[in-house]
């Protein structure tokens, strides 16, 4: 059994971390529990194993007394002071136990129960490991899917990147290299989950503490962010030092910075934009190049309306109204956005222009003449038909109708 012992030790020692002194107390605790459930039920056992030879020893501790009443855990003297001579009543002895024997009744359970201790021992160190590196992003190799989840092999662990911190549209085969955000450790019935993600914000935020060297010195520092994982991301940033432009830092030489990024991301859109505490000079950088205007806020429920030119809606609004909803979670207030009303004076200007039309019929009230106009009747010639019946429909009198297709009729008369 020592050989099968020192394989176990160094086996877990080099493939697995586990320290020779962690595993030699987990099987001799695992050995004691399983003996004491067989033929040495009720004893108190105490096992050594010697981590150079995996060589086990074993003994039942006694009480010396001069009547047994349980004899698991004591010793009749006489027989007491054959094994040590000078053995006195009430000292404790330690009668060796034969270890074969200990192995036959023990090695069964034993062995589940190392097995047991194994794994507990490896979930442990994989909380140990990467309790600290949480909020981290780590590299791994896609390995299989289980119900969905992707299984990331990170070398000392297995972690999941769930359906739900995956961007849409996002893909990856065994074997392929990727790159996570360590989310969280979930504590489970089966031992620590590790939770990666691909979708977090923070994952964003990460890559550009690692991108931007000026984000990582302090530097610049980023204010706030948005994101619509694999659609685009919002991120406002600010500089503690003067000479340093805080969007061109992220941006780099020719873009190369966030180009890195975005190449990282799948081609998700980044806007970068300056930060300004005052939340109506934060909407007009995040909404460029659309502008904003008419802006009025309501302070109690920290929204804010605004107009913005009718060719410029789609691109304050974005796709299914991403661009939006993101400048609202960069601001941290609601935005309601409407058209500019230049319909109005359009519309006007066609009363105006087709009014013209029908002031050629002499004596029509000008009243009239507009009412006329707003309901379709934009030139003489399109009475053509038209009853008295009709106008009062349209909500004339009948008095009024007449009077109207009297002089149509005349000025009719008068061209034709």
């Amino acid at each position: 059994m020592s050989h099968e012992i020192l394989s176990v030790l160094e086996y877990m020692e080099k493939e697995k971390g586990i320290s020779r002194p962690d595993m030699i107390e987990a099987i001799s605790s695992a050995i004691i529990g399983a003996a004491q459930k067989g033929d040495s039920a009720g004893q108190d056992l105490r096992v050594e194993i010697s981590p150079r030879t995996g060589a086990l020893k074993a003994w039942s501790i006694m009480q010396v007394v001069d009547s047994v009443s349980d004899a698991a855990l004591e010793i009749h003297v006489e027989k007491a002071r054959k094994v040590k001579p000078d053995a006195q009543l009430g000292e404790t002895l330690e009668m060796e136990v034969d270890p074969a024997y200990l192995g036959r009744i023990a090695a069964q359970t034993a062995r589940q129960a190392i097995m047991q201790r194994i794994r507990q021992f490896e979930k442990d160190r994989i909380y140990d490991d990467y309790k600290d590196t949480v909020g981290d992003i780590v590299t791994g190799t896609v390995r299989r899917r289980e119900r969905g989840d992707l299984i990331i092999d990170l070398g000392k662990a297995e972690a999941i990147l769930p359906p739900r911190e995956r961007v849409p549209g996002e893909d990856y085969a065994p074997g392929e290299s990727i790159r996570c955000l360590l989310l969280k450790i979930e504590q489970t019935n089966r031992g620590p989950d590790i939770i990666l993600s691909r979708s977090n914000i923070n994952f964003v935020r990460r890559l550009f503490e690692l991108e931007v060297t000026e984000i990582a010195d302090g530097t610049v520092s980023i204010e706030a962010m948005a994101r619509e994982a694999g659609y685009r991301t919002k991120i406002a940033v600010n500089s503690s030092d003067p000479k340093v432009d805080p969007v061109g830092a992220c941006v780099g030489a020719r873009g190369a910075r966030v180009k890195t990024i975005v190449r990282e991301l799948g081609g998700e859109k980044i806007d970068i934009i300056r930060y300004f505490q005052d939340p109506l000079q934060l909407l007009e950088e995040a909404l460029k190049p659309a502008v904003p205007r008419n802006i009025k806020v309501n302070e109690s429920d920290r929204r804010i309306h605004f107009e913005v030119a009718e060719d410029d809606l789609s691109i304050a609004i974005g796709r299914r109204g991403f661009n939006a909803k993101l400048t609202s979670r960069l601001l941290g207030w609601k935005l309601d956005i409407g058209k500019e009303e230049k319909e109005a004076v359009g519309f006007d200007e066609k009363i105006a222009k087709a009014t013209e039309g029908l002031n050629a019929i002499g004596g029509l009230d000008p009243e009239h003449a507009v009412r006329l106009v707003s309901i379709g009747f934009s030139s003489p010639e399109v009475f053509e038909g038209v009853t008295t019946a009709d106008l009062v429909d349209a909500g004339f009198s009948e008095e009024e109708a007449t009077d109207i297709l009297s002089k149509v009729a005349a000025h009719s008369q008068q061209n034709a």
